[in-house]
């Protein structure tokens, strides 16, 4: 099978073809422009590829019910000109192939569970950091929707006890998103956390925020992994900070053995970068099979 997957993101469009092992054997990236543009630009990509269905995982929100009138459109993006975007019937109507439709981060929790650091297991949650925050949801074999899909980048969190950052979110102020994504650090410390030192004390209060999620999401959802990704979390010095957090915020409490070993639990993507592109190849390969 050939399959072509879109990973849709904010900044970048990735755009590849893969099989049903998921293997990516082609790929290709450009700029997230307007939404005619960036659209024809992955339909054109496509042309010659043969694919046999296509998967994209897109940024949102998205509404995600197949019975609505508005099924496959972006929907209250602050993105420029992406608000009410039907995404998913632009790229149907130009490549003529079966579709599977997904958040970004659903995709990359479907592609870890079907080939990554959740291989085998039937639940876990994906969170991605970076210019926002995203989190995907995956459990019992299924990913998780409803009202419309999961937003917990946008949870209310506790404050840091030396965070007086008034937050970053549009939308809400001191959400996760607000507290820790790329442009919170970059606003509260006036520079990318790509050019920060390993040892800035903005790390402790990054890990107090997502160690605050991980447990969050421990604690409603039990999942059986925690994958945490993004360009932000190429800080790997991130991982044993949230991890002991997590602990001391447990306390014992979740009667697991799987979390007696946190470093096995808490981790990257085993799909390293490819987790979004794999995973919507993943969506792919599920309408191919109908």
């Amino acid at each position: 099978m050939i399959i072509g997957a879109i990973e849709a993101g904010g900044t970048k469009f990735v755009c590849g073809i893969g099989n049903e092992h998921g293997e990516i054997l082609d790929r290709v990236s450009f700029p997230t422009e307007r939404p005619e543009e960036t659209t024809a630009r992955a339909a054109a990509y496509f042309e010659d590829k043969n694919i046999e269905a296509l998967g994209v995982g897109s940024f949102g929100p998205l509404d995600l019910d197949p019975g609505s009138g508005t099924y496959g459109h972006v929907t209250t993006t602050p993105k420029p000109g992406w608000a009410n975007y039907d995404l998913l019937g632009h790229l149907k109507k130009k490549l003529n192939v079966p579709a599977g439709f997904d958040t970004d981060v659903n995709a990359a929790a479907f592609g870890e569970a079907r080939w990554g650091a959740a291989r085998g297991l039937d639940s876990c949650v994906y969170y991605t950091v970076g210019t926002g925050i995203g989190v995907g949801v995956y459990v019992g074999g299924n990913r998780v929707h409803g009202l419309v899909h999961p937003e917990g980048g946008h949870v209310p969190m506790r404050r840091h006890p030396d965070d007086d950052f008034a937050g970053a979110c549009p939308y809400h102020g001191d959400c996760l998103e607000g507290m820790a994504a790329g442009p919170a650090l970059e606003k509260r410390w006036g520079q990318g956390g790509d050019s920060l030192p390993e040892d800035h004390p903005a790390w402790e209060i990054e890990a107090h925020y997502l160690a605050e999620a991980v447990t969050g999401a421990i604690l409603l959802l039990s999942p059986k992994k925690v994958i945490l990704g993004g360009g932000v979390m190429h800080q790997s010095q991130l991982f044993p900070l949230i991890r002991s957090k997590v602990a001391r915020n447990l306390n014992g409490y979740v009667a697991s053995s799987v979390l007696d070993d946190l470093d096995a639990y808490i981790v990257p993507p085993g799909l390293g970068d490819n987790a979004g592109l794999a995973g919507s190849l993943a969506l792919g390969i599920e309408a191919a099979q109908g």
